[in-house]
């Protein structure tokens, strides 16, 4: 069996598989079991792991007697460090109409404050089984699909024109049949997902959208009123268009966007960040953006330059004025290409409404 074969992350799954009298050599994830103790006693289970399963004490010692390795739920936290799926919105800002401050992903960016640097080998270790399981859901997430990162800065209003302009960006490239993947956060990675999320909708949807959300115009000063707003939107247009955040407690106070139909959201700022730009197999675009944003171009220039992940993705820069004058990367990034494969993988362009014929240009 290969691994997606044999991991056992719901409740259906574990019936499907007991029902058959042997879990020998599954992994079996967050899957809450305290209702399954007759079918645990019955089935060989030699050589499965349990990750962070609830189990009554019989079923428990009889599965460590079949020799099972069983890694025991962590009572007191703030998150699941076993999770076997990705992260929803409603997940993470569950209980948002008392106040952002009461939500998973606060106590969860609370919980990380005070541990980061405490020196703790066990907070640590909890911190990393948990984005190793993030990252695991995220692949089998996006197996098959043809992901194209969105990257700029969080700084961007939801009033301004360049939200508006990222947010079609996004629609665009997921009714073409892209995943849109971003960082996660506000500003430009929120409008993408938006855009993203209304693809369905008719066009109209999206102007609507964009006048209740200027309403609380950035994350700042309340959370609580932008995430509300978001989610007046969702309510308005449900079951939206798929795609993908991925940010980071490192920037805990930046909250994740509710727009991303499933986030992947880690501890570690690098495993977060050179994940999102390796599983952009699409191409990335890059919206104006300071010093974040920078960086993120030459992560994803450095494999394309030395083709370590195989041949170069495209990547396409969007607003000449922005990156020739005010953050002059282009010069750099054309002259790192030149004479490499990388340098028909390249472009610059003035608006986001060249994005996707750049991108087609450069398959």
């Amino acid at each position: 069996m290969v691994n997606a074969d044999i991991e056992i992350e719901t409740l259906d799954e574990f019936d499907r598989v007991a029902a058959r009298g042997s879990l020998s050599g599954y992994r079996i994830q967050s899957v809450n079991l305290l209702e399954r103790t007759f079918a645990l006693l019955a089935a060989d289970t030699s050589a499965a792991v349990f990750l962070g399963c609830a189990m009554e004490p019989d079923a428990s010692a009889k599965v460590r007697a079949d020799g099972a390795l069983v890694y025991p739920p962590v009572p007191d936290l703030p998150f699941n460090p076993y999770r076997g799926l990705l992260y929803t919105p409603d997940e993470l800002f569950a209980g948002l109409p008392s106040g952002y401050e009461a939500t998973p992903d606060a106590l969860a960016y609370d919980w990380f404050q005070e541990t980061k640097a405490d020196g703790d080998v066990f907070s640590s270790m909890l911190r990393s089984i948990h984005d190793d399981a993030v990252s695991d859901a995220l692949d089998e997430h996006l197996a098959g699909a043809r992901v194209v990162g969105v990257m700029g800065g969080h700084a961007m209003s939801r009033g301004g024109g360049d939200y508006r302009g990222a947010a079609e960006l996004g629609r665009t490239l997921a009714r073409s049949g892209l995943t849109v993947a971003t960082g996660g956060g506000p500003g430009a990675m929120e409008a993408a997902n938006l855009g993203a999320y209304l693809a369905p909708a008719p066009d109209e949807a999206l102007p609507e959208a964009l006048e209740m959300l200027s309403k609380a115009p950035s994350f700042n000063p309340s959370v609580s009123d932008w995430a509300g707003a978001a989610f007046a939107v969702r309510e308005r247009w449900p079951g939206g268009g798929d795609s993908v955040g991925i940010p980071t407690w490192f920037y805990g106070h930046e909250p994740p966007n509710p727009f991303a139909g499933h986030i992947a959201k880690y501890f570690a700022n690098a495993t977060r960040e050179d994940g999102l730009l390796a599983r952009s197999t699409a191409g990335v675009v890059f919206l104006p953006g300071a010093a974040g944003t920078v960086q993120e171009v030459f992560d994803n220039a450095t494999p394309n330059y030395y083709t370590s992940r195989g041949e170069p993705t495209p990547m396409v820069l969007v607003d000449r004025t922005h990156w020739t004058e005010h953050l002059p990367v282009w010069p750099l990034l054309r002259a790192l290409a030149r004479g490499r494969s990388m340098e028909s993988r390249i472009a610059l362009v003035d608006s986001v409404d060249e994005v996707p014929a750049a991108l087609a240009s450069m398959r």
